[in-house]
């Protein structure tokens, strides 16, 4: 019985292939499991909701007093506000104390198409997407306030700020969210060149508009003020920079042991060249 059995087991491809069912349902795993990691923060979140709370209003509560009315509380219009403000809390925490599984189930799923020496370098991928995601979105939380102080400075006298605990709480998600996913998007730029879909060469031509589009985004994404958009931006190009000198050490490397690398594509590759010489001879 167990020979039987052995022999309808489908041979495991050693290179990782699938057909595309198989890439579906892994998907399908992959996504699953990095939901219950995030269900499993939320909880953690639900546990330490109120000094979590209070840590995401001091940059309220740090602007001048001129600034808030004279008041240090925040309202909510609505019978459930307080409860999705709760809830959302929980979310953030458990998407922040989750990152390094859920980013793993990424990395899970893109690492069978990497060989050997690539799938190593993808080893650092996990820690540094979560040391990238937690600093941006820590620097997003210090860029509130001043953005803030910024923004409630263009009220005239007589204007009192009237804050929403949603409205607050958007707005700071909505930054610590957008920070965080910025700075580990070169990251992934990074892992699809040793995937092979990105290369150097590709970067190169496109670097100019590339730049531009990361401050524009900037600008769409954060505060109309300028300090939101430059303290994601800047950051961001020496990210891109970065990801962008990694990307032309590896393809450098990897031309090094290709034998067709750099050949145009009407050239002829020492292969084909040594099919014709075999054909062009005589047979004895």
């Amino acid at each position: 019985m167990q020979v039987g059995r052995a022999r309808r087991r489908e041979p495991r491809d050693p290179e990782g292939r699938m057909p595309l069912m198989e890439h579906l349902r892994e998907l399908r795993n992959r996504l699953v499991k990095a939901l219950l990691f995030i269900a499993a923060g939320t909880v953690v979140g639900y546990l330490v909701y109120d000094p979590v709370w209070a840590w995401l209003k001091e940059p309220y509560l740090s602007l001048p007093a001129s600034q808030r009315g004279g008041t240090d509380e925040l309202v909510f219009t609505g019978v459930f506000d307080a409860f999705f403000v709760a809830f959302r809390v929980w979310v953030i925490v458990g998407l922040v104390v989750s990152c390094p599984f859920w980013l793993y189930q990424l990395w899970a799923f893109v690492a069978p198409a990497l060989n050997g020496r690539e799938r190593r370098y993808t080893y650092v991928f996990v820690p540094m997407a979560a040391v990238l995601f937690v600093a941006g979105s820590v620097l997003a939380y210090y860029i509130t306030g001043l953005a803030m102080s910024v923004l409630f400075g263009f009220a005239s006298e007589g204007m009192v700020p009237l804050i929403t605990i949603t409205n607050y709480l958007g707005y700071m998600t909505l930054m610590m969210l957008v920070f965080g996913l910025g700075f580990v998007a070169p990251l992934l730029v990074a892992l699809l060149n040793l995937m092979g879909v990105v290369t150097h060469e590709a970067l190169a031509r496109s670097r100019r508009l590339i730049l531009f589009g990361i401050f524009v985004l900037s600008a769409v994404v954060t505060p109309a003020e300028p300090l939101s958009m430059l303290a994601l931006a800047i950051p961001l190009v020496a990210l891109f920079e970065a990801a962008e000198l990694f990307c032309f050490v590896n393809d450098r490397r990897r031309s090094r042991h290709d034998e067709l690398a750099g050949l145009g594509d009407d050239e002829i590759s020492p292969l084909d060249d040594e099919e014709s010489v075999s054909e062009a001879e005589p047979k004895r």
